[in-house]
């Protein structure tokens, strides 16, 4: 087997694991916050940092690794084209995540102290998750989208 296609493997395999830990995630966390049960959601959310840190951080970490050694490999212009938007759009997806996780630590610590008093969630966890929500769609986007420009590698 080749270097480039060992890279490659690695390439798919991680963009196959941030996208779907991300969209699995996000999911099981919206719709567990629609329940309003605190226990849940604490549990949840607890589970949510987790497996960003386990799963998604070294995804996130590999993607632009493996993709510029591809880009190398392949002697594809780094700096136009469907590479240059990939990137782009894959940096703005990282400018959606940070503070995403974030509020995900403070969404949890703010779900541990209500479960634990038994209170309902204060009005700041709501506000948190509906951020948490809003930043998450534009980030998906722009995944769906590099994952076009991946596959098409239109010229542009």
């Amino acid at each position: 087997m080749s270097i480039y296609f060992l890279i490659k493997w690695l390439h798919i395999l991680s963009a196959t694991v941030l996208f779907g830990t991300g969209i699995g995630i996000a999911f099981f966390k919206w719709i567990t916050d629609r329940s309003s049960d605190v226990r849940a959601i604490r549990i949840v959310t607890e589970r949510t940092v987790i497996a960003d840190w386990i799963f998604t951080t070294p995804a996130v970490i590999l993607q632009p690794v493996t993709g510029l050694i591809l880009v190398y490999l392949a002697g594809f212009p780094l700096l136009s084209g469907w590479v240059f938007y990939s990137f782009l759009l894959y940096l703005f997806a990282g400018c959606c995540w940070l503070p995403v996780l974030v509020l995900q630590i403070k969404m949890r610590d703010l779900a541990r102290i209500a479960d634990r008093r038994g209170i309902p969630l204060p009005a700041q966890y709501w506000r948190h998750a509906r951020i948490w929500f809003w930043l998450g769609v534009p980030a998906f986007s722009a995944l769906i989208v590099v994952y076009w420009l991946m596959v098409f590698k239109p010229t542009l």
